[in-house]
């Protein structure tokens, strides 16, 4: 076992600024620091751990599997010792200098990242806000709880009672087609819908789901021929064949406006999709995450907003 005393703490913080940043250039801007002292701090993390950790890839640098396992940790001990000097002092936000990591799924989470940094950029400058937008998140549920991910929007609901949550919107899913395609005109009624074929997103749950909008699309057993990872896939695939794609009504404008795509006139179902915020109940009165929840909920509903109208 390691003596802590032995090492130093400081060299911490910036394990996990190269581990966000995945370049030393990006992590000494951050830490205002000059890239050769955290050239140096990198150097001597390798000899506590005893491991590689960073392994130069491209213009930037990729953790090794020991990295990957001790931020798992690491990140959300950091949290909670600045959550605690934070509470202790007081949270300004045009003063603080802490860092968040949102898990977004919503195929339009690159877009809520770019609304929050805005909003951020003038109400709290020296924030540092990260991202996770996989459609398919990995152990979303456990990087919440391990305090990876400091809150999720998402439509699937992690699967225990310790965290809390708010609605931010209603979201629905709709069938697109190239235009031009037959199935815009013909296709009227549920039953028509099984003469077609589809492309789609790969399911993120095996059981029946737990959204009773997505229940009701599942119950039709579309003949889908081509499963994607994201769902700008979806998009392209419609775009340019005769596959017709099942997109969320979020991603509707983008649709018609870029890939020329049109709905179908067919109503599956009147349940709509709830988009939520989720978070550690445990962090539900900390100043700084009630600060970062509010602007994610206020970025979100604008970039809904314009692609819901």
């Amino acid at each position: 076992m390691i003596n802590l005393r032995s090492v130093d703490l400081n060299l911490l913080p910036i394990f996990e600024a190269v581990y966000e940043e995945k370049n030393l250039s990006s992590a000494a801007l951050r830490l205002a620091m000059s890239q050769p002292a955290v050239s140096n701090a990198a150097s001597r993390l390798r000899s506590v751990f005893n491991d590689e950790l960073f392994v130069s890839h491209g213009r930037g640098v990729s953790p090794t599997p020991t990295a990957d396992a001790i931020y798992g940790k690491l990140h959300g001990a950091l949290s909670t010792v600045r959550e605690s000097v934070s509470g202790a002092r007081g949270f300004d936000p045009k003063t603080s200098s802490r860092s968040f990591f949102i898990s977004v799924p919503h195929p339009l989470g690159p877009m809520i990242a770019v609304q929050l940094r805005a909003r951020l950029a003038v109400a709290a400058p020296g924030i540092k806000v990260s991202f996770s937008t996989r459609s398919r998140p990995v152990e979303q549920e456990q990087a919440l709880l391990d305090g990876r991910f400091d809150a999720a929007v998402d439509w699937l609901a992690p699967g225990r009672s310790r965290f809390s949550e708010v609605t931010l919107f209603e979201d629905a899913l709709v069938a697109v087609a190239r235009q031009g395609h037959p199935a815009i005109r013909k296709a009227r009624t549920q039953t028509a819908l099984s003469a077609l074929q589809f492309v789609a997103l790969r399911r993120r749950v095996e059981d029946e789901n737990p959204v009773p909008a997505l229940q009701d699309w599942s119950r039709l057993k579309l003949n889908t021929t081509v499963e994607v990872s994201e769902f700008l896939e979806v998009l392209m695939v419609a775009n340019q064949s005769d596959l017709v794609g099942v997109i969320p009504e979020s991603m509707l404008k983008l649709a018609r406006d870029t890939f020329h795509l049109r709905p179908l006139a067919v109503e599956v179902t009147a349940n709509t999709i709830p988009i939520k915020l989720f978070w550690m109940k445990s962090k539900a009165a900390n100043p700084a995450q009630e600060f970062i929840r509010k602007h994610i909920e206020l970025a979100s509903r604008a970039v809904m907003g314009r692609n819901l109208r």
